[in-house]
């Protein structure tokens, strides 16, 4: 049976169930009933027809009584990956990015990095399953070798994508570029209490943060704070310290005390340097220092 022969419904939730287990890696039929308000026939239907479309693809557990990704598993949609990262960005991922039957006019400059989308899958199963995972990690200083991680955050800092997780080689919560992970498998051992999300002290913590327009480099303020809808000449926010160079990086933000960096990419200073101390990754952070 071919997949534009069936009714745009009934794709959907076959997209649903791809998209479900490619991602989280198990689903149950309820869940299929309770997204798209269906009742029990129409959704052991959806089931037994994805499973008819991708034989290789799910099995059910009889005893969890759930369906579950099988280690051969191919999506039978095609999920792009700079969509799906985006909608997991904004928390609208919904699965329906693989049907693909409106075009918008929307256009952004090219992303030169584009993380493999089983990489990301991967990932994403651990975070949501609570798990560790074995993968090959390529770093500049030292090459390709194995290491063990458990993964809690997928991080955009606006040029490329980060796993933020806790790092068994090192013994710390670390970032990891996602294009630079390959080979990753899903380990059965339960993360220890230690390699929780909430013993990240750095991504735990949030850090007051207040930019105003730079005091020399730019000649009309107004339209800095227009630019980034400041109140009062400033912009005030609350920032994950893990994440609080990635956005000072981001937006070329003159992190010296004296506003001394020079040029028309440096339109904002941050004004309360002293509120940064000990977040971990400022050596990004323009004329940063401790």
């Amino acid at each position: 049976m071919n997949l534009k022969d069936i009714p745009f419904a009934q794709r959907q939730r076959l997209a649903y169930i791809d998209f479900v287990l490619l991602f989280k890696g198990h689903l149950t039929r309820q869940d299929l009933i309770n997204r798209f308000e269906v009742g029990l026939s129409a959704g052991t239907r959806d089931f037994n027809l994805y499973k008819e479309l991708a034989p290789s693809n799910i099995h059910y557990d009889t005893r969890l009584k759930q369906y579950f990704q099988t280690p051969g598993f191919k999506p039978l949609f095609a999920h792009d990956a700079k969509k799906t990262l985006a909608k997991l960005a904004a928390d609208i991922s919904d699965g329906f990015d693989a049907i693909g039957d409106l075009s918008f006019p929307v256009e952004a400059p090219s992303q030169l990095n584009v993380p493999d989308i089983f990489v990301v899958a991967r990932i994403i199963q651990a975070i949501l399953n609570g798990r560790a995972v074995k993968v090959i990690y390529t770093s500049l200083s030292s090459g390709s070798a194995a290491r063990e991680m458990v993964p809690h955050s997928i991080i955009d800092n606006g040029l490329r994508w980060h796993v933020r997780g806790f790092d068994r080689k090192t013994q710390t919560f670390r970032d990891f570029v996602l294009t630079r992970l390959s080979s990753v498998t899903l380990l059965d051992k339960a993360p220890q209490p230690n390699e929780e999300p909430s013993e990240d002290h750095q991504w735990q913590r949030q850090m007051p943060i207040k930019l105003v327009p730079h005091p020399h480099n730019v000649k009309h303020p107004t339209a800095i704070e227009l630019d980034y809808g400041m109140q009062n000449g400033a912009l005030e926010l609350n920032v994950r310290a893990a994440l609080a160079g990635y956005l000072l990086r981001r937006w070329n933000v003159d992190c010296t005390e004296d506003a001394s960096l020079r040029g028309g990419e440096y339109q904002l200073w941050l004004e309360n340097q002293q509120s940064l101390y000990g977040a971990e990754n400022l050596a990004i952070a323009p004329g940063y220092k401790s």
